[in-house]
């Protein structure tokens, strides 16, 4: 058995790397060696290596006048460009060499796999009608010469287009016939794991939300045993985007932040993705420092931080603020390549509306939020779905409720909750139902206006939205009943390796927790806000951690990128020489991405800076150590469980806010 043979052994049973030392050093240059390795060093994680590889080879090929692979070579390398840097720039310009390659010779698979990376090329630059032409040249030339992912990707970019259309029906056939081809396990891990990610961001778009749970189940399943790559990470960010609508968001968190953890590997621009998720999950429990943090990471990275980031606002009570980043937002969608929304239309706007929707309705604006309300509804209508009409409903409650139709919009808020309750989501229905008692207020039904409150304040709390749950048990609060002067007594006195805890219910020594010395330091503090270094650090002994973090980007990665940036220049002359100021302007866009991404890895004089992988990993410390301290105290004493729980806030900075209402004293 040849060096060569063990590594492809190797790699057929998934030990990918451990056979690349048995290729012998004179292989370095051999194209099949080059492949072996792109596609050994891809599974675990090392994208830039594979890179690399696939580039080697198709130098190689064209030095010693091997047409076919130098455009192979090209090819891949274009392929992975597409599927994880989001850079289209380079990937034209990989796409176009392979294509010089191929000049006058007769068609044949490498065509297809060419058609295969153009189709999905045009369509994440919005570019719909070449895409239409590409996705029927990949399918036909895939079916001709046996490229199985060129046929696949062409159908599911063909039932993309039409979803796009308005064609739904016939969109969701096509959706289902390529996920049927993908679950026969005649495709590739890398095509099967990118494919059934598309058919998940297909029905997450139109908002049917139990055919992205089904398709999200199907993929987790399938990737448990088979997914290469960046694969599990988007697994899991799909999981945290369905946890946020169905789960609770402490799971959703939780499933964010291991998304994150996985896909830093993969992602430099697309990492915007599950940084945007994470924003949007601590946003609704209420951690908005933390909220913020993900927000502006995402924006660092050129991905578009809206509606999130105006919704922050809003709870931060800078509504004007929040009214004119969402008027930008809607006015300016942000043009990005990205494979998991749609990239150009009605329903990349359609998350925009309804945060405007909701921020209309906060700063009193009838205008706005009425027209928002009509543009949802209009949507709704061209790409029907419970989820999408659930959104349209509670628009036009809250355009109701500012113009005065009071029992109409009573009506749609609740027929808002009552979608959005059938669909699993109890942080939406609880908004509708806020809505709703809103309305019931407004005419006078003060008791109905209660009960949608205190039903809303449970889903909240059960969710994990604290802070939403204290605003409705303000609004709930009798105003005619004096606040109390009652201030009670939390007893939490550690005593060596136990701590004895009373507060309702008789005393209990219980076995101390690094959780419960967190909560001690915070409960000395009430209102002040307290990094969690800070939190690790005292527990220490003062002490501060001073490991090191990752290098932003390593040696290899840094000469990609600047390998990226010729292709740019490259790809920027031949749109200029075309004519094409559109092109011009994404390749641009491409090359500043790159130049900001080098210029952060690279610091004075030339040395690598340093990324503080610190702070995050001490806030995934903190959080699980009060959470779980938390949840041991609510099994100790309810109420003061229930106590803590409302008045502790996580995040890179940790905090514990008592109602003023409710005083407690603590004795520690």
């Amino acid at each position: 058995m040849t060096g060569l043979d063990v590594a492809r052994a190797a790699a057929a049973d998934g030990a990918w790397t451990q056979g690349l030392p048995a290729l012998p050093g004179s292989s370095s240059d051999d194209p099949e060696a080059l492949e072996v390795r792109a596609t050994a060093l891809y599974a675990p994680g090392d994208l830039e290596g594979c890179l690399t590889a696939w580039e080697r080879m198709h130098a190689r090929c064209a030095a010693s006048g091997d047409p076919i692979g130098a455009a192979r070579g090209a090819v891949m390398t274009a392929l992975h460009l597409l599927l994880d840097t989001g850079l289209m720039a380079p990937v034209r310009g990989w796409v176009t060499r392979a294509e010089r390659q191929l000049a006058g010779a007769p068609t044949g698979p490498v065509h297809a796999m060419i058609a295969m990376v153009r189709t999905y090329e045009r369509f994440l630059t919005g570019d719909l009608a070449a895409c239409r032409e590409f996705a029927a040249e990949s399918i036909e030339l895939g079916e001709r010469f046996g490229v199985t992912p060129a046929v696949v990707i062409g159908q599911v970019a063909q039932a993309r287009i039409l979803l796009l259309d308005g064609r739904i029906d016939e969109g969701l056939h096509a959706l289902d016939e390529a996920g049927a081809r993908l679950m026969a396990g005649h495709v590739d891990p890398l095509t099967t794991g990118m494919m059934l990610c598309e058919i998940v961001c297909a029905a997450q778009a139109l908002g049917l939300h139990e055919l992205a749970r089904e398709w999200t189940d199907v993929m987790d399943r399938w990737g448990q045993r088979s997914a290469v790559g960046g694969i599990r990470g988007r697994c899991r960010v799909h999981r945290a985007e369905l946890l946020r609508i169905s789960g609770t968001g402490a799971e959703a968190e939780t499933e964010a932040l291991a998304a994150c953890a996985e896909l830093r590997l993969w992602m430099r621009r697309e990492y915007g993705w599950p940084l945007a998720e994470l924003g949007t999950i601590r946003l609704r429990r209420g951690d908005l420092a933390g909220a913020e943090d993900a927000f502006l990471a995402a924006d660092a990275l050129a991905w578009p931080p809206q509606p999130g980031l105006a919704l922050l606002r809003l709870a931060q009570g800078r509504i004007q603020t929040a009214v004119e980043l969402i008027a930008d937002a809607v006015a300016h969608p942000q043009e990005i390549p990205w494979k998991e929304r749609p990239p150009s239309g009605d329903l990349r706007l359609a998350p925009l509306l309804d945060a405007q929707s909701e921020i209309a309705a906060a700063a009193g604006d009838a205008r706005t939020c009425v027209h928002a309300s009509a543009e949802l509804a209009r949507i709704a209508r061209a790409y029907p779905s419970r989820g999408s009409a659930a959104v349209a409903a509670l628009a036009g409650a809250r355009a109701a409720l500012l113009t005065g139709d009071l029992e109409e919009a009573r009506d749609l808020a609740s027929a808002a909750a009552h979608a959005w309750g059938e669909l699993g989501a109890p942080y939406e229905s609880a908004a509708a139902r806020v809505v709703a008692g809103d309305a019931a207020a407004a005419t006078g039904h003060d008791e109905a206006a209660r009960r949608e409150w205190q039903a809303a304040s449970r889903c909240f709390t059960d969710y994990g939205a604290a802070q939403r749950a204290r605003q409705l048990d303000d609004r709930l609060a009798d105003p005619s009943r004096p606040p109390s002067s009652t201030t009670r007594e939390a007893h939490f006195r550690r005593h060596g390796a136990t701590r004895i805890v009373a507060f309702s219910s008789p005393a209990v020594t219980v076995p101390d927790l690094v959780g419960y010395r967190y909560l001690e330091v915070l409960v000395a503090r009430p209102g002040e806000e307290v990094p969690c270094l800070d939190l690790i650090a005292h527990e220490n002994g003062g002490a501060r951690s001073t490991q090191l973090g990752l290098p932003t980007l390593d040696r290899e990665a840094r000469e990609c990128y600047r390998r990226r940036l010729l292709d740019v220049e490259e790809d920027i002359a031949a749109a200029t020489a075309m004519n094409d100021p559109a092109q011009v302007e994404l390749a641009e866009r491409d090359k500043d991405f790159l130049l900001a991404e080098l210029a952060r890895a690279v610091g004075f004089r030339g040395r690598v800076r340093q990324v503080g992988s610190d702070a995050e990993r001490a806030r995934t410390s903190v959080y699980r150590a009060l959470r779980y301290a938390i949840k041991q105290l609510a099994a100790i004493d309810p109420t003061l469980g229930k106590h803590v729980s409302r008045s502790v806030r996580t995040g890179s900075w940790c905090s514990y806010a008592p109602d003023s209402l409710a005083p407690v004293t603590w004795r520690t």
